[in-house]
């Protein structure tokens, strides 16, 4: 896949394919904190918002296609009552700068998961 990466992503744009992006990096712990180096590569292809898109609401919207396969009882992607509340407030403006996510340690200033706050570093 390495190799034909860029013919990929070539063709995905050419076409106009709905493209979701991910990683198997998050099950290796000296990998991990290169995935946001991999999605800032997206922006070769794609614009700053787009790559932001594809990693979480395209995500959300193609998994929920996997129907009784999907893990998620709730609705994923979107920020709403009732969905699964996962979400990222970036110290910065990712869409100028999609820089910002390969230092997530830095540049993000809340990590919410599964409803719960796990890191907050905003002046209340």
């Amino acid at each position: 896949m390495i190799a034909g990466t860029l013919t990929a992503y070539d063709l995905a744009r050419k076409y106009n394919i709905k493209t979701a992006w991910g990683s198997d990096m998050l099950f290796s712990p000296q990998m991990t904190a290169r995935q946001g180096t991999m999605l800032t590569h997206l922006s070769r292809w794609y614009t700053n918002a787009q790559v932001l898109q594809m990693a979480t609401s395209t995500n959300a919207e193609l998994l929920a296609l996997s129907n009784l396969r999907n893990p998620y009882p709730g609705r994923l992607g979107v920020l709403e009552a009732g969905a699964f509340a996962d979400m990222l407030v970036v110290d910065g403006n990712p869409l100028e700068n999609i820089n910002l996510m390969n230092e997530p340690e830095k540049n993000l200033a809340v990590i919410m998961k599964d409803g719960r706050i796990h890191k907050n570093t905003l002046k209340s």
